[in-house]
């Protein structure tokens, strides 16, 4: 019998960091955390730091080197994530990439009209039950801003509309502290318990400072609250080039770096351990248009960038994959849309979010997220490499093979064809007189279908009674207090 064979493919990875360039990068941030100093308007975070260190001079708080290398020692280099479900489905950390949608979308393409309108709270759920039957999907936002819905309670209707929608893991935005403890309490409701919720996570907070060096203090507080209750939280500043950041990228992502840090330096103040994600979202704004470009190379290349940083300091990273500028799901939105999904994968960031976005991020596309599903599921087969083993070699199919015959018809054939080739769900491989009797649809009309195919018959757990109660409490709430 031959001995088994099994030779381990190396799987590629980008790297465009040296060790040397990461320290210039993290001595200045610190440089700029220390000397040049930040804006804190969140009264409790400026004592944390007053009290940790850190200095007031010139009406900037000023942070000392050792306060954040203690931060960075004692920050979890992994966070694991669960579903609503309470199984653990999306472990941060090294190695690991998970892909999710964005938040906070103005407007939507109707996926039954074609049309662009606003968005509303059902869009939240809808994509999100989207989101739940695309198996290269791992986590949800929002991808609504809903106009349907008293503006000051659009949030809320963001998470609620999340968890209805999905079982999977899900990254919340908020809009203050009333926020904040509503989305804990439904969120409590689902997981059974605080003590289910800390030990169980199934949501993340993503908040931002501005760019340069603002901490406002609704932004911190949330950061604060997260911390306190262990709550994961990310806190990417948006230094985007000649924008939030220098036109520069290293500049851009020394200033980054530091005002992440400094979010970092917070959760750690207020309880050490507290899970963080750490990253930036830096792209670039165009100078002719003034948009913060979704499909600038830059947007990757600074993604590589911190999340080689991330590598460095030993923490879970932030990154983003699957959107574009373009106003329609047409070829340059396939282009913007693999170009980062496969930089996403070459960095091993481990959050990867904003897939189905278009428009520079105005716009969320039911249609968009299907492609990218695809376009992950085709990556992430290029990057899993070769498997070398002695069923992949075929040494006996070789040995009875006639020559010239082929192996069409072969047993080895017959029985691995499935597991051994790509199978496209999307992607279309017709002949041409079979893809035109079929209607000649391309490949934006495949993916309404499929959008459409997934919520008529896909099936999501129903929430918990009890978590259903607390919605219509914490509703009821909010609207006796606009009465």
């Amino acid at each position: 019998m031959t001995e088994q064979i099994e030779v381990t493919t190396l799987r590629p990875r980008l790297q465009v960091l040296s060790d040397e360039q990461i320290l210039e990068i993290h001595h200045t941030s610190l440089d700029i955390l220390s000397q040049t100093g930040i804006v804190m308007q969140n009264e409790e975070a400026g004592g944390l730091l007053l009290d940790a260190g850190a200095w007031e001079s010139g009406g900037r708080i000023k942070i000392p080197p050792h306060l954040i290398s203690d931060a960075i020692a004692s920050a979890p280099e992994r966070i694991p994530m669960y579903n609503r479900l309470g199984e653990m489905v999306m472990p941060l950390e090294t190695g690991r990439v998970f892909f999710g949608s964005g938040s906070d979308c103005v407007f939507t393409m109707d996926v039954e009209t074609g049309e662009r309108r606003k968005a509303t709270a059902m869009d939240a759920q809808r994509i999100a039950h989207l989101c739940d039957g695309l198996d290269q999907i791992d986590f949800v936002m929002s991808m609504a801003t809903p106009a349907d819905v008293p503006s000051q309670d659009s949030f809320i209707h963001g998470f609620i509309g999340m968890i209805r929608g999905s079982v999977k893991p899900n990254v919340y935005t908020a809009k203050g502290h009333k926020d904040m403890e509503d989305i804990y309490r439904i969120a409590c409701a689902v997981a059974g318990s605080e003590e289910e919720v800390r030990e169980s996570p199934f949501f993340l907070l993503y908040a931002q400072p501005i760019s340069p060096l603002l901490f406002p203090d609704e932004s911190v507080d949330k950061l604060l609250f997260c911390a306190e209750k262990g709550i994961p939280a990310c806190y990417p500043p948006s230094t985007n080039t000649g924008g939030g950041g220098p036109i520069t990228l290293a500049g851009a992502l020394a200033l980054g770096n530091a005002e992440s840090l400094v979010g970092l330096a917070l959760t750690q103040l207020l309880r050490k351990g507290a899970p963080f994600v750490y990253g930036m979202n830096t792209s670039t704004m165009d100078m002719k248009s003034a948009i913060i470009s979704y499909g600038a190379p830059e947007w990757s290349l600074s993604m590589a960038a911190s999340t080689d940083i991330a590598r460095h300091y030993r923490l879970p990273s932030w990154g983003y994959a699957g959107a574009t500028d373009s106003k329609v799901v047409d070829s340059q939105a396939g282009i913007d849309a693999t170009i980062s999904i496969m930089s996403a994968f070459l960095t091993r960031c481990n959050l990867a979010h904003d897939v189905g976005y278009i428009e520079y991020g105005n716009t969320s596309s039911m249609e968009m997220l299907v492609i990218a599903d695809e376009i992950i599921r085709e990556v992430r087969f290029l990057m899993e490499g070769v498997p070398v083993n002695e069923l992949t070699l075929a040494r006996e199919a070789i040995a009875r093979a006639r020559p010239g015959g082929g192996f069409l018809a072969d047993d080895h054939t017959l029985d691995n064809w499935r597991s051994a080739q790509w199978q496209p769900e999307v992607i279309e491989r017709m002949r041409y007189e079979k893809w035109d009797q079929k209607g000649s649809k391309d490949m934006a009309v495949r993916a309404n279908e499929r959008a459409r195919q997934i919520l008529d018959e896909h099936e999501v757990p129903s929430l918990p009674e009890a978590a259903e109660e607390e919605i219509s409490q914490v509703l009821a709430e909010r609207e006796a207090v606009r009465s």
